[in-house]
């Protein structure tokens, strides 16, 4: 489009701003410089305050509880809530979900019957559960105890209660009977997927971290310029989990943001969010540290390299990252909470990483660093040289 268009591509403006946009077009930005060279005058300070703002808003993250939301979480005007609630308030049941004892073994056997009978009796004393009912295999190798999770199948009492049931009940009532249990169901369900995200998350998040150690220390041959981009797109991922549970569970703003209460956040949300947000916040870091390094082998300082890098890049950034906002913005206005979760985390990240960290930060830690930003262990010498060249169209690698 384009190569077909040619120079009729700028042939419509924006009224009063049009000339003033193109003959700023990749030009160092007055107005992103000045707030750069003023936070660079102090950068001690602002670095202070800027990541003692992030760690702050990070520290909720430490009450992250994580689950999947149910019919209870949804909107009151909603047709399956209020069928849920009815059906919740007359008969104790609001969804057809059940939780299910499988028990493997001579069922026929005096020791195991009894064992089951138990077992369907101490169900049915838990308030959380409604209607044991009880059948076998033909074969007598199996039998099945199964009741209906009272209430919403997903909320934190069912979950409790299926966890009590595997950990408690169930090795209680068999423990010395020749029979293995399993205990399955919706609720179930959920734990397992918890724990599984749970139990993935760190080693993902190595791997992205290592990886993203490795590239950038080969992109810009520095092990100082690589930590720093890894530490401060942790820190504004990390703020944006804090704020997560700030809004959601705390219920800090909530009512003033619109969203709805809920007792835990999506178990699927703190993997989906780092991925997304860790590659948007590189995505931004890599385009600006290719203008810093740029100009510093140019023979500017780095301070000097810092303030053109931000001036130049800070429009585009700033509208890249206002439009994913934007776009992110919509989910968090829905009316489903884990996609009013979803939006609301990559919004706020992206607004903290493309103001705080990428304004304030940033050039606050590489002014204070200097020189040694450029540091590379002398056994690292053999990595090779990735030189990036300006242009007034920007960066251009080879």
């Amino acid at each position: 489009m384009l190569a077909l268009l040619g120079d009729r591509v700028n042939a419509l403006r924006i009224p009063w701003l049009g000339r003033r946009i193109e003959a700023s077009a990749g030009a160092e930005g007055r107005v992103w410089s000045r707030v750069v060279r003023a936070v660079m005058r102090a950068p001690a300070l602002a670095a202070v305050v800027s990541a003692g703002v992030l760690l702050l808003a990070a520290v909720p993250v430490l009450g992250l509880e994580t689950g999947l939301t149910g019919v209870r979480d949804l909107p009151d005007r909603f047709p399956a809530k209020q069928g849920f609630v009815l059906l919740e308030e007359e008969f104790g049941v609001g969804t057809a979900d059940s939780v299910e004892v499988v028990v493997s073994g001579d069922v026929g056997s005096p020791e195991l019957r009894a064992a089951v009978s138990e077992l369907a009796r101490r169900i049915g004393a838990d308030g959380a559960f409604r209607n044991p009912e009880v059948s076998t295999s033909d074969d007598g190798q199996l039998a099945i105890v199964e009741a209906r999770v009272a209430g919403d199948s997903r909320d934190q009492r069912s979950l409790a209660a299926v966890q009590r049931l595997r950990t408690e009940v169930v090795p209680d009532v068999l423990d010395g009977v020749a029979a293995t249990a399993l205990v399955t169901g919706e609720t179930a369900e959920v734990i397992d997927y918890r724990e599984l995200a749970g139990t993935w998350l760190p080693i993902v998040f190595a791997f992205v971290l290592l990886l993203s150690f490795v590239l950038l220390t080969v992109a810009f041959r520095s092990i100082v310029l690589a930590a720093v981009a890894i530490g401060l797109n942790l820190l504004s991922v990390g703020a944006a989990y804090g704020l997560l549970v700030l809004v959601f569970l705390d219920g800090v703003g909530r009512g003033l943001l619109g969203f709805t209460e809920v007792e835990v956040i999506a178990a699927w949300l703190p993997l989906f969010l780092f991925a997304v947000l860790f590659g948007l916040s590189m995505d931004y870091t890599v385009f600006m540290l290719s203008r810093i390094r740029e100009r510093a082998t140019k023979g500017s300082s780095t301070k000097d390299a810092v303030a053109y890098a931000v001036g130049s890049t800070a429009r585009l950034i700033t509208g890249a990252a206002l439009i994913i906002i934007a776009v992110f913005v919509g989910f968090a206005a829905g009316d489903q909470v884990e996609f009013q979760q979803m939006g609301f985390g990559v919004a706020v990240s992206l607004l903290i990483d493309a103001t705080v960290v990428r304004l304030v930060l940033l050039p606050a830690v590489l002014a204070l660093l200097g020189e040694r930003t450029w540091y590379l262990p002398g056994w690292l010498e053999w990595l090779p040289h990735l030189e990036v060249e300006g242009q007034r169209d920007g960066p251009v690698s080879r």
